[in-house]
């Protein structure tokens, strides 16, 4: 199934590829940032963990990089094509 989401709305181990980021919500060095460790449109995506009660940071894989990002940052990366749970594709 493919729909845009945020983030936010995955859970621990869902996939998807990233469709667009909010580059003018940040600065221009934060964004920079983000282009360096992987973060751009077409790149996969997977939510590993995210810190309890709903406070920062949340855990994401990008590539071969584990990467800690701000809720607020996590907000300007939309997503799209949501894959199924690794552990659920492995057990099928």
């Amino acid at each position: 199934m493919s729909y845009p989401c945020a983030i936010e709305r995955l859970s621990p181990g869902e996939v998807a590829t990233i469709a667009a980021i909010d580059r003018g919500g940040l600065d221009p060095l934060t964004a920079q940032r983000l282009y360096e460790l992987g973060f751009d449109e077409g790149v996969d995506i997977e939510l590993l963990h995210r810190a309890p009660f709903g406070g920062d940071p949340i855990a994401v894989r990008v590539g071969n990089m584990v990467v800690a990002l701000r809720r607020a940052m996590a907000r300007l990366i939309e997503l799209d094509a949501v894959a199924p749970p690794v552990a659920a594709a492995a057990a099928e």
